[in-house]
């Protein structure tokens, strides 16, 4: 009897508790219900609905002369909604996916409409509402895609049906003229928690970005974010446009020099800038580096991130101190011997004998004399060197130039305070070593005595513009008003023009403009190696015209393999840069007024046949009367007073142009527009056309063209 009793009262037990934890149960989701319901739907639904950002069309990125040199691109992502029309309709579905499905085949190419008919009626039986059909889709691509069966919003008798169409806005960035100064225009890339900041794209990026959208989207199956409405909650705001100082002509050009230059003597790197000289706005700003395969790609920014010694192009600095504290003059005599100096534990030499060892400073400049310039700086500042760093820093040499783009070398220009003076130093740093300065931190210096010695900052940004109009417009920023006085600066002026004449860069001069400037070579110290892996770095700095600066320059050419000098090897840039600048801007030519042809009286410039409206548009800027002879023909000219005749050319299609006296390319436009192919022969104007004019013969067929 204890017995059964025991075990009843563990059935009761037992019974009871489990009564308990099903109240409990019970107590627990009816708190869920009704008390914590709402915070955990809350979270539910924070879980598969959420706000995404919707990204605004970035500005573009416009070059001086308004080339567009980035610029955002719309790309979409193609999805199809198989749910859009209604079960009810399934005829309507059917009676259109097999037209899809040849549409999408015949515009994409990348599957057979059969394979493309099996995912859409996958789609269908599946129900599923966001079906890739294709990445990448231009805007172009999208507004045919509007326009096949199922995926535009149609009529049919009574009903309407929205189309089942998805189109997911990507912006994705171009660069028109894809490596074009491609290191300036930089980026603006999100690693991790960082974001790296490269160029214009990353310095301007909170104007470029414009200001994001949003538009709520919900999970679906498999973890895929659809948008719940078609239509965006919050529109984005476009970015702001930003109109660089870069010339892609000039650009174009800087680029091609140095890259043939770097190649012709097998550099590891090298870059060069062309800046105006009254408002300091960099024209071009080019930068390579020896890849792995041996071609030369934009990797770094050399000229505005990398600070080393600069060389034999400091020596400017050097002596305009000097002439500015009136210690010399550019007649003073300095003795440099056989071309070596010594001081205590070093030995200063010169890269080649002296013609003489007797020379006046300026000849020393102009000759590149290591000793000539040492000597000058020891004597006059050897006692208290830092009157000589005073005139740097007050320069403001040491200083970062405070660009508007990211990345910019720190300046090191020491003084006897620092820990690592030492007895060298001073002699050291007369001919630019112990010392890092950045290619364009030395270029604003040259910039800054061919601005008759006012300092100005250089500019990549002009202007931000948003949707046309001025938000923010960019002048010269003066960083010192006068860095010297004008004496000096006048002197120092004459010895860089004498460079170009009779010292180191006379073989870069022109015979059509004056330019000065300085030739430079260093030896580069490699690490623990010291200068003892006889590395160089060649470089020249200077302007043009001499006599009326417009453009300053700089080239810096790494570790030569076939010769180093600065004249030889960074010096063939410069020239050829500034002889296409020069020939391609007109205002260094002079004005018009002063080179009017007077035809009366002397003989007829020679004219080549070609368009009427660029020879008309020569001849008046020239002053010269252009005649037609048509109108002579008819009797309707003045011809009282000589000038140069012209007859208009006519292109037909299919009928053989007169291209007899013409230049090369006129005739090779004329005859191509008017449908033959041209075989050309000689050099010269076209003296003979195998095809008779005014004949009608077939589209492509060849005529052969003599120049003579």
């Amino acid at each position: 009897m204890n017995i059964r009793k025991s075990i009843l009262v563990r059935v009761y037990l037992a019974f009871g508790l489990m009564v308990f934890g099903a109240l409990a149960v019970f107590a627990k989701l009816v708190h869920l219900q009704y008390i914590d319901g709402g915070e955990w739907r809350a979270i539910a639904d924070s879980l598969t609905i959420q706000e995404r950002i919707v990204e605004a069309a970035r500005g573009n990125i416009y070059s001086n002369d308004g080339s567009l040199l980035a610029t955002s691109v719309p790309e979409y992502e193609i999805r199809f909604d198989a749910m859009a029309i209604p079960v009810e309709r399934n005829d309507v579905f059917n009676s259109k996916v097999d037209s899809l499905a040849n549409s999408l085949a015949g515009f994409f190419k990348d599957k057979s409409a059969r394979q493309y008919l099996v995912t859409l009626k996958d789609a269908r039986a599946k129900k599923q509402r966001y079906v890739l059909i294709k990445r990448n889709v231009s805007h172009q691509d999208l507004k045919e895609l509007k326009q096949f069966p199922l995926l535009k919003t149609f009529k049919e008798g009574k009903s309407r049906f929205s189309g089942g169409l998805v189109a997911v806005r990507q912006n994705k960035r171009i660069l028109p003229f894809t490596n074009l100064a491609a290191r300036t225009i930089g980026y603006k890339n999100a690693k991790g928690i960082d974001t790296v900041l490269v160029g214009l794209e990353g310095a301007y990026g909170n104007y470029i970005d414009g200001k994001s959208g949003a538009q709520m989207m919900q999970r679906i199956a498999g973890g895929v974010w659809v948008p719940l409405n078609r239509e965006i909650e919050v529109a984005p705001v476009d970015g702001s446009d930003i109109i660089a100082t870069i010339d892609v002509n000039m650009q174009d050009m800087a680029q091609r020099a140095l890259e043939k230059q770097l190649k012709i003597s097998n550099a590891d790197n090298g870059c060069v800038v062309l800046m105006e000289v009254a408002t300091g706005e960099v024209r071009a700003i080019a930068n390579f580096t020896k890849d792995t395969d041996g071609e030369y790609r934009e990797k770094f920014n050399y000229a505005i991130a990398h600070g080393a010694d600069p060389g034999s192009t400091f020596k400017l600095a050097s002596y305009l101190a000097a002439l500015d504290d009136g210690l010399i003059d550019t007649n003073t005599i300095v003795d440099v011997g056989n071309g070596t100096y010594k001081v205590p534990s070093h030995t200063i030499r010169d890269s080649h004998a002296p013609k003489k060892s007797k020379m006046t400073a300026k000849e020393a400049f102009e000759e590149s004399s290591n000793v000539g310039i040492t000597k000058l700086i020891n004597t006059h500042y050897g006692s208290n060197p830092a009157k000589f760093t005073a005139k740097l820093h007050k320069w403001g040499l040491h200083q970062p130039l405070g660009l508007q783009i990211p990345g910019e070398g720190i300046p090191i220009v020491k003084t006897p305070e620092n820990r690592s003076w030492s007895k060298l130093s001073l002699i050291q740093m007369a001919y630019g070593y112990e010392l890092k300065l950045t290619p364009l931190q030395t270029l604003v210096l040259y910039n800054a005595v061919a601005n008759d010695g006012k300092m100005v900052a250089p500019l990549f940004v002009k202007e931000i513009r948003h949707l046309g109009n001025t938000v923010q417009k960019f002048n010269a920023r003066v960083i010192n008003k006068q860095i010297a006085s004008n004496e000096a600066i006048q002197k120092i002026q004459e010895m860089l023009e004498g460079v170009m004449i009779k010292g180191t860069g006379k073989k870069l001069a022109s015979p059509l403009y004056t330019s000065a400037g300085k030739t430079g070579t260093a030896q580069m110290a490699d690490g623990a190696k010291g200068y003892g892996a006889r590395r160089y770095q060649s470089s020249f700095a200077g302007y043009f015209p001499a006599d009326k600066p417009k453009y300053s320059m700089i080239v810096v050419i790494r570790n030569p393999r076939n010769g180093y000098y600065g004249g030889a090897i960074a010096g063939p840039v410069f020239k050829e840069l500034a002889d296409m600048v020069f020939a391609n801007d007109l205002s260094l030519h002079g004005t018009f007024a002063t080179r009017k042809v007077n035809v009366a009286g002397s003989k007829i410039p020679l004219t080549l046949k070609g368009s009427k409206e660029a020879s008309v548009k020569v001849y008046e800027a020239l002053g010269i009367k252009s005649i037609n002879w048509s109108t002579i023909s008819q009797n309707t000219a003045d011809t009282s007073s000589r000038g140069i005749p012209f007859s208009e050319v006519s292109v037909q299609e299919g009928v053989v142009p007169d291209v007899v006296g013409m230049g090369l390319a006129d005739a090779l436009y004329t005859m191509e527009n008017a449908g033959f192919k041209a075989q050309i022969y000689g050099k010269g104007k076209v003296a003979n056309q195998s095809l008779i004019p005014g004949e009608k013969l077939k589209l492509g067929t060849n005529v052969a063209i003599q120049l003579h």
